[in-house]
C-alpha cells in the first residue's frame, strides 16, 4: 500500500531518535498556555469565591486585598456613616448587611415589588436597584428613621389603625413609598393614591386598608393640596 500522504514521518534528531511532530508540539503548547491563562484570569475570582461564605469582616478584608473597596460617606436616618464597601454592593445589601438596618426588606430583588423602598434625598427609590456608592454624600431615610415604638409616625399609626398590613413583609416599603408620594404630590384622593402606590405590591391583598391608612395619615400630617 502507498504511504499515507496526510502523515509525515518524524524527522530524526541529531541523536538518531525520532523528534516529536511539530503540529503535535504546537497543539500541546497552545493547550498548556490556554490552561495557564484561564487559571490566571480566574485567580481573584477564585479567591473571592473561596472567602465569600466567611463573616462580613473577613469578606471586607478579602475585597480590600483585591483592591475592590470604595469609601462611602452618607447620612442615614440623621447620622453620618463612613464605610468601606465593594462598589458593586446595592443600597439594600449595604443597609441590611453592613449597617444591620433590616427593616428594609429584600423581596424580589429585581425592583418589581417595592418592599425595599427607601427615601434618598426625599425621593423614593428601590434600594435593590440602587448601588450604595451612588448615595455618596446623600441623605437616606429608612423605616427605622421614620418613627420609634414610643413615638410612631402618623403613617405608622394609621397603618395599625386601618390594619394596613397582614404578613407585614411589604409594610416598611409601603410606608416609605407613601411618605415619598405625599411629599411629591400633596393631598391625594383614593384614586391618585392607588396610582401613586402601584409600584408597591401587597401579596396579602390589603390594598383598600393601605389606601385608607394613607388618607388618614395625610390629614394628620397636614398635607396640603
Amino acid at each position: 500500500m502507498p504511504p499515507d500522504s496526510d502523515k509525515q514521518d518524524p524527522t530524526p534528531n541529531e541523536a538518531g531518535t525520532p523528534a516529536t511532530p511539530k503540529s503535535s508540539s504546537r497543539r500541546s503548547f497552545l493547550a498548556q498556555a490556554g490552561a495557564v491563562g484561564a487559571v490566571a484570569s480566574l485567580g481573584p475570582l477564585a479567591i473571592f469565591a473561596e472567602k465569600h461564605d466567611q463573616p462580613a469582616e473577613t469578606q471586607d478584608a478579602s475585597m480590600a486585598e483585591l483592591g475592590h473597596t470604595s469609601s462611602l460617606t452618607f447620612i442615614v436616618n440623621g447620622k453620618e456613616q463612613n464605610l468601606k464597601i465593594d462598589p458593586r454592593t446595592t443600597l439594600l445589601d449595604c443597609l441590611r448587611e453592613n449597617m444591620d438596618l433590616t427593616g428594609t426588606k429584600k423581596g424580589c430583588d429585581h425592583g418589581q415589588c417595592g418592599a425595599c423602598t427607601v427615601l434618598v434625598d426625599g425621593k423614593r427609590v428601590n434600594a435593590c436597584l440602587t448601588l450604595a456608592i451612588m448615595c455618596h454624600g446623600k441623605n437616606v431615610i429608612t423605616i427605622e428613621g421614620l418613627g420609634s415604638p414610643e413615638h410612631l409616625h402618623p403613617l405608622q399609626e394609621a397603618f395599625i389603625t386601618h390594619d394596613g398590613y397582614q404578613c407585614g413583609y411589604c409594610t416598611s416599603g409601603q410606608i416609605m413609598s407613601a411618605m415619598g408620594l405625599l411629599s411629591e404630590s400633596g393631598h391625594l384622593d383614593p384614586t391618585a393614591i392607588k396610582q401613586g402606590m402601584s409600584g408597591n405590591i401587597c401579596r396579602c391583598g390589603a390594598y383598600n386598608n393601605i389606601v385608607a391608612a394613607i388618607q388618614e395619615a395625610q390629614s394628620k400630617m397636614g398635607v396640603q393640596s
